[in-house]
């Protein structure tokens, strides 16, 4: 047990950078307490106990603000951090080293009874603030799921959930920059990407973005075309050739991509 309660602490610290020291850690995290309890709870649960494992759990919503059911299965290292408004359903499961914010719902759209109603998630999933996922589907280890996403169908590991309805982004190993390559380092080394939303994750800049560079390429063609015009224009003998040339032909490039990039992005 209290092996159990270091392990929290510690992975709170390690997340969590207005963590000052374990003692505030262990004394003023409300995740911490919730999920403390929640263990007595689900002990309850599993040995035949059912009655005082839910009003254990409903002490921990009143004193936390967030309700876990003690069916509920929580890995290692689990961090709830702020907390209130978590709710987590009976038949949940979820992963070792997860991060799970403010108002996420982990909830059933089935009123089977034993029935598998509620989300799985795998090993290092983030979900952000006011999530909803909803269903007895499986997201899979080291997927994100973005602030206010609703998820309503699995999500393949390593990808990312955003939008209402959500929508699937899988990672790709794409070119990285400078910038994004350093925080993408120091989000793999603190484990965790906070609030599930990290650069470039929106599908929609994304399509726009890649129009953006598409027309800025095609602008970019347009102008050599025309420069090598002119310049076959200029090498022919008769003024007629040379008085072809219109006048009002583009031969410099005026397309900001970047500036309209940075509006979508």
């Amino acid at each position: 047990m209290f092996a159990r309660l270091r392990e929290d602490i510690a992975c709170i610290v390690e997340r969590d950078p207005a963590a000052r020291s374990a003692w505030e850690v262990m004394t003023c995290y409300p995740g911490l307490h919730a999920l403390a309890m929640h263990r007595l709870a689900h002990w309850c649960w599993t040995h035949g106990l059912k009655w005082l494992g839910r009003w254990l759990s409903h002490w921990g919503r009143f004193l936390t603000g967030i309700e876990i059911h003690p069916g509920a299965r929580m890995g290692r290292r689990v961090f709830i951090d702020h907390g209130m408004g978590v709710v987590v359903g009976e038949t949940a499961e979820v992963g070792d080293d997860c991060t799970i914010y403010q108002g996420v719902t982990l909830g059933g759209t089935s009123l089977s009874k034993g029935a598998k109603r509620h989300p799985t998630l795998g090993k290092g999933v983030i979900v952000g603030a006011n999530a909803q996922v909803l269903g007895g589907f499986t997201v899979g280890d080291g997927a994100r799921v973005g602030s206010n996403a609703v998820v309503t169908k699995p999500v393949p590991a390593n990808a990312t959930a955003v939008g209402n309805p959500a929508r699937i982004i899988v990672a790709k190993k794409a070119v990285l920059d400078e910038k994004q390559a350093e925080r993408e380092a120091v989000a793999a080394r603190m484990g965790f990407s906070a609030y599930g939303v990290t650069e470039g994750d929106d599908p929609l800049s994304q399509a726009l973005g890649g129009l953006i560079d598409n027309a800025a390429g095609h602008e970019h063609q347009i102008a050599l075309l025309w420069q090598a015009v002119e310049k076959l224009a200029l090498c022919a003998e008769s003024e007629a050739a040379r008085d072809c040339m219109p006048q009002d032909a583009q031969k410099t490039e005026c397309f900001d991509a970047a500036g309209l990039n940075k509006l979508v992005k």
